[in-house]
């Protein structure tokens, strides 16, 4: 998935392209989210593609948790939480995100 495809390229006074600022949807708990404790070399990519089947959902998993933004790694022994319904997660986000 290719969470940018939808955030519109926009152009300053100096014609110079950027993107908007994205926004990323609240994800209450639900009773059917899976926890996990991390473990050495557990990385969001890969519990993504471990939960998901698709390690591009990365940010899913990352936000919930306030993964750091510069870095997959996950600190051992932490409590993460992956929420179940990771296209909830993508539907939320692509209407926040949808021409604003």
């Amino acid at each position: 998935m290719n969470r940018y495809k939808r955030i519109n390229i926009l152009k300053n006074n100096e014609n110079t392209s950027y993107r908007r600022n994205v926004l990323f949807p609240l994800v209450p708990a639900r009773s059917s989210d899976i926890y996990v404790i991390s473990t050495a070399g557990d990385r969001f990519d890969t519990l993504a593609l471990e939960y998901y089947g698709d390690s591009s959902l990365w940010w899913i998993i990352a936000g919930i948790n306030n993964g750091k933004k510069d870095s997959l790694a996950v600190k051992p022994g932490v409590q993460l939480r992956i929420p179940s319904s990771p296209q909830r997660i993508i539907d939320a986000y692509e209407e926040l995100n949808n021409e604003r």
